[in-house]
């Protein structure tokens, strides 16, 4: 019991919590850029341009299919060699965007060919331009769709920033491994700190979702 209530000290959750802070940081910041860029590469796909449609799709299928961490190491790593250099948290950031923006591209295209054909269809029949009927008819009820998806994608994001470790990326996980690396006896807290830390944030994002889906509808 002692062993807990020392892990437990003040010094040591704040030392979490900014940890935590840095982890919600680059979480939004690769939420938001993920999804614009997703949004983006998803209509490609599905308004099908010639050639360019093709090549993003072959793009979309090589991330989805490497390894998150090969990424991290990439944008670390790799990029320096090319005369690029980021900090810790911009090469966090765009590796996570790189891998979620595929993800999440093909989320946005089976959410708009789920829409019925025929609500394209009516549309144009009633004298609306492709354009209208896309931005009008067919996406708001696509993203009515996409809600599950997209959010149990932008939990696992958020779960996925404890691999940015390998890149010493000051995160949640990194701040409990100097903790318990201090102390081996702070192992098994430490553990059950980032359990209950990481479930209220994606918890709270689960509750948004559900808040936002009955609004919606």
């Amino acid at each position: 019991m002692q062993t807990f209530i020392d892990a437990y000290s003040w010094v040591n959750i704040a030392f979490l919590l900014k940890g935590l802070w840095l982890t919600i940081e680059v979480s939004v910041a690769s939420i938001i850029l993920s999804y614009i860029i997703g949004a983006i590469l998803g209509l490609v796909r599905y308004i099908e341009v010639k050639y360019l449609s093709a090549i993003v799709g072959f793009i979309i299928d090589l991330i989805r299919n490497l390894p998150l961490l090969l990424i991290f190491f990439f944008t670390y790593f790799g990029l320096p060699n090319m005369g690029v250099r980021l900090s810790i948290p911009a090469s966090a950031i765009l590796a996570l965007t790189i891998f979620e923006s595929a993800m999440l591209a093909e989320i946005i295209r089976a959410g708009i060919v789920s829409v019925d054909k025929g609500q394209m269809e009516g549309a144009r029949a009633n004298g609306m331009t492709y354009w209208q009927t896309l931005r009008y008819i067919i996406l708001p009820q696509a993203q009515v769709k996409m809600i599950p998806a997209l959010v149990s994608q932008f939990i696992s994001l958020i779960k996925d920033t404890s691999l940015a470790t390998i890149i010493m990326l000051p995160e949640l996980m990194y701040h409990a491994q100097i903790i318990y690396g201090q102390n081996s006896n702070y192992i098994i807290p430490m553990f059950l700190a980032l359990a209950a830390m990481y479930f209220v944030v994606c918890y709270a994002l689960s509750l948004l979702s559900r808040y936002i889906e009955k609004r919606v509808n």
